[in-house]
């Protein structure tokens, strides 16, 4: 694990080195928002098939219901009912979770790294560079104990709080819209995934815990976050802007 850790981050390096024309003190900052884009591109192929099985899902909502109407009295005949359904037409109703799963990785990677005092029996320098004046290595509350909410560092995290917030704001509008859209789809789903109608619930509101995730990891994984976080609003309104909703939220955000 060291050895690996030793040479990502001399990747990390590097890619600072060749941004530094560009971005000077906050180089490697850069080239975090950077790598955090190579995984998405890696990742996009993913995404795409979980669009495409989403929108395979929504395609059987007129089977699902009748389903429901078949087996109104029998929930137990009425889920297998569904999940054979989703079997036989090829569709998985938990497609949309590997996108997230496969980039775990490279977030504990980040988290690792710039939580880590020293790499390979030597000290750890990654941790002093910065954003332009918040360590990447540091934390919110570092900040808040360094001149407060609007002090040089403080206000680096002000920044990154806006941009998670106005993703946030974005999703939970996009989601509900697409929610009320397609009603059925919805009902669908709490029938074949047990659990699912809970989640449903809450869903739209997932994407604000994000902020949380912001203002207790290293500035570093922070940033991995934020850059995510928002390729992903993008990505998703993109590959799903024509479905329910989507073309709706398309134009209110633009």
């Amino acid at each position: 694990m060291s050895a690996f850790m030793s040479l990502f981050a001399e990747l990390v390096g590097h890619i600072a080195d060749l941004l530094d024309p560009l971005f000077h003190a906050s180089a490697t900052a850069a080239a975090i928002v950077l790598f955090t884009a190579c995984v998405r591109l890696l990742v996009h192929p993913l995404s795409r098939a979980s669009a495409r099985g989403q929108k395979a899902r929504a395609k059987l909502n007129p089977q699902i219901a009748e389903l429901r109407k078949k087996h109104a009295k029998n929930p137990e005949k009425l889920q297998k009912a569904v999940l054979e359904l989703h079997r036989k037409e090829k569709v998985s109703p938990l497609s949309g979770c590997l996108p997230s799963l496969f980039q775990l990785p490279a977030f504990f990677l980040l988290y690792h790294l710039f939580s880590s005092s020293s790499i390979g029996g030597d000290a750890n320098t990654l941790l002093d560079h910065t954003l332009f004046a918040a360590p990447l290595g540091g934390r919110w509350k570092d900040a808040l104990a360094d001149g407060g909410v609007f002090g040089a560092q403080g206000l680096v995290y002000v920044g990154l709080f806006v941009i998670v917030a106005a993703v946030a704001t974005f999703n939970y509008r996009r989601t509900k819209a697409q929610m009320a859209a397609a009603p059925q789809a919805q009902q669908g789903g709490d029938q074949q995934v047990p659990g699912m109608g809970a989640i449903t619930k809450v869903m739209p509101l997932m994407s604000f815990m994000t902020l949380f995730t912001v203002a207790v990891v290293p500035l570093a994984a922070a940033l991995y976050v934020v850059t995510s976080t928002t390729w992903s609003a993008v990505e998703r309104a993109v590959l799903y802007r024509d479905m329910p909703g989507g073309a709706g939220m398309l134009a209110t955000a633009g």
